[in-house]
């Protein structure tokens, strides 16, 4: 099937088998590899990328439901030659470790931190929820939130 989407701002057409998954067809086909699959069900929120803004699993999205649509990929987070704001908290406030579930959580948060600009702890812990971490035991994470947010260390 003839595909059109936009990928972070660039359009890309391509003809696509109907099984390929939109996680698969952003790193084979795009190179865009920051798209982590982890399970492969929708549980661990390490493939989640924006879908018209919004989170979306992209290991449980055939690519073909992306025609006409625009997606957002954590490559596509960082302005020229410098790391977001929530990129840059993370860094800093070392919210990751191994660092594989980090591009679910930023694109996750991404779409958080634009609806709800100023949150507290409990509400930043929610929108987490969704994310899961191996290594970090989210306090970090939790940390670097209220940071991009301008908030002190909770």
């Amino acid at each position: 099937m003839i595909v059109e989407v936009e990928v972070n701002g660039k359009r890309h057409r391509r003809d696509l088998e109907p099984r390929l998954l939109l996680s698969d067809f952003l790193r084979q086909d795009l190179q865009l590899t920051g798209t982590h699959v982890g399970c492969e069900h929708g549980v661990c929120g390490a493939c989640t990328v924006l879908f018209d803004g919004e989170p979306a699993r992209s290991c449980l999205m055939l690519a073909v439901q992306a025609d006409g649509h625009k997606v957002g990929t954590v490559e596509g987070l960082a302005v020229v030659n410098a790391l977001s704001p929530l990129q840059a908290a993370f860094r800093e406030a070392h919210a990751l470790q191994c660092g594989f579930c980090t591009p679910g959580f930023l694109m996750t948060l991404t779409a958080f931190l634009r609806d709800t600009p100023n949150p507290g702890p409990l509400e930043i812990r929610e929108a987490l929820s969704g994310n899961l971490c191996r290594c970090t035991g989210y306090q970090h994470i939790v940390e670097a939130v209220s940071r991009a947010c301008g908030h002190p260390r909770p």
